[in-house]
């Protein structure tokens, strides 16, 4: 049996347990008090100026809003995603009001900093987070009619993983991280 390789010493191990489930336990709930965490954890992210360009729309099984998230799924993450205990539609202000002068040029980058705190959040409260971007972004936005100068980025599903980390999982090492972005072109 292949296991994946140990993490340095001194990762701390919310982060090295961390792993994106491609399986939820679809009889675990995320109740008002959890969901309350998570989106505490993701306002305490760190932001460009402090202007927290994020917002979330937030759905659980039973709930209207999630019938609503749910047939903009692709086929690929409905598999899986349908048994998570929420999901989470992640939303930027990239522009002001209608415009298109620029909110914050980093709104991005922000929201990945709020999902990351979310994520560890829910790591801690023994939940997984799988971040995706398979669905249909044209018919979620025609659906939840994000205000004027919000987009939807991307999807996160969160519940507890059935299983654990895929075999063969990997990653850089840190030397391929420091030298990649300065490769030669061949």
């Amino acid at each position: 049996m292949h296991r994946p390789p140990e993490p340095p010493s001194g990762i701390h191990p919310l982060l090295a347990e961390r792993f994106s489930p491609s399986r939820f336990d679809p009889s675990v709930a995320v109740d008002d008090h959890a969901l309350g965490m998570l989106l505490e954890a993701a306002r305490w992210a760190p932001s460009a100026g402090n202007s927290q360009p994020w917002g979330f729309f937030t759905s659980r099984p039973g709930e209207l809003e999630h019938e609503r998230v749910l047939p903009h799924l692709a086929p690929s993450s409905a598999r899986w995603a349908k048994d998570a205990s929420l999901l989470v539609v992640a939303l930027t202000r990239r522009n002001i009001e209608d415009s298109q002068v620029l909110y914050s040029e980093f709104a991005d980058y922000d929201l990945g900093q709020a999902i990351a705190h979310m994520t560890v959040q829910a790591q801690a409260m023994g939940l997984a987070v799988h971040q995706f971007r398979a669905f249909d972004l044209e018919g979620l936005t025609k659906e939840l009619e994000p205000n004027p100068g919000w987009v939807i980025v991307s999807l996160a599903a969160v519940g507890k993983a059935v299983g654990g980390p895929p075999q063969g999982r990997a990653r850089h090492t840190v030397a391929h991280m420091r030298s990649a972005p300065w490769a030669p072109v061949e």
